[in-house]
């Protein structure tokens, strides 16, 4: 096929964008606001294979965004075509535009706009050997991603944000994710919510929390679905959530440092939480 024939059938199709003033440009700029991201209800994924992971999860896409020089590659024609399928925008932009949207000096050469997905707090229906995180006010984008990372790979099944947290779908969040933002089902509610919900669910809540705490080994996580409480960076869990949990657990520690990054306990947790599950063999 030539590319002038390729030019034609996609005459109409795909927009080229060379000005960092175009609107659409400043649009997806704005982007990186939060209060941009909850008007729109969308935000940025970068890289081919975030994008691909989203369309392949039937994620909403709103617009592809792709470097000149990664037009004809085969991923590219692809994710463009469903894009425009779905009723997307295809933009084919310079590396100056990739880099003025990505905020990066060496961008990635593919970007797509999705709309944003919650799922209901009532919707969740814990069934056995499911496992949750809830997250108590959690503030750092680099940890909320990498434990929405790591609990995808542990095979939790959602994450549950408690309060006033960062915002999973910032770029920051959404790149440390590594894409498992798509295939885990989040949830928003207040503690208040969060508690009410708790009581219906057939879960056993397992709080980490320093006082009157049991080593987290020796917690059974087989006889209920479980959900794992997890206080912020700062101030830990408050009493009103610890008083709740069904056990409260700390993981035992030597050394100089006296505290574990939250994403790093979070992990601990859930990899104990479910080793009874886990196998190797299952990825084979």
């Amino acid at each position: 096929m030539s590319h002038d024939h390729h030019g034609t059938r996609r005459v109409g199709q795909v927009k080229e964008v060379t000005s960092l003033s175009n609107p659409i440009v400043k649009d997806i700029k704005a982007l990186a606001n939060k209060k941009d991201r909850d008007e729109t209800k969308s935000f940025m994924a970068e890289g081919l294979k975030l994008v691909i992971d989203a369309l392949e999860l039937g994620f909403e896409i709103r617009t592809l965004v792709y470097a000149k020089n990664v037009k004809d590659k085969p991923q590219v024609v692809q994710a463009a075509t469903k894009t425009v399928a779905r009723g997307g925008l295809v933009l084919e932009v310079s590396e100056k535009v990739l880099s003025s949207i990505t905020r990066r000096d060496n961008p990635q050469m593919v970007v797509g706009i999705f709309t944003q997905r919650w799922t209901s707090l009532r919707d969740i229906r814990p069934k056995a050997n499911e496992t949750y995180v809830a997250l108590d006010r959690v503030r750092d984008p680099g940890n909320l991603g990498t434990i929405i990372r790591t609990a995808d790979a542990a095979g939790a099944s959602g994450v549950i944000l408690l309060g006033e947290t960062t915002d999973p779908y910032s770029m920051e969040t959404v790149r440390a994710t590594m894409g498992s933002v798509f295939a885990l089902p989040l949830v928003k509610a207040s503690p208040a919510d969060f508690l009410g919900w708790k009581k219906g669910a057939g879960v056993s809540v397992v709080a980490t929390h320093l006082a009157g705490a049991v080593d987290y080994r020796t917690i059974d996580y087989r006889k209920k679905p479980v959900v794992l409480l997890m206080g912020n960076e700062q101030q830990g869990l408050p009493d009103e959530l610890a008083r709740e949990a069904d056990a409260l657990a700390r993981i035992p520690q030597a050394g100089l440092a006296d505290s574990l990054n939250l994403a790093i306990a979070t992990g601990i947790m859930l990899f104990e939480a479910r080793r009874h599950l886990l196998t190797l063999e299952e990825r084979a």
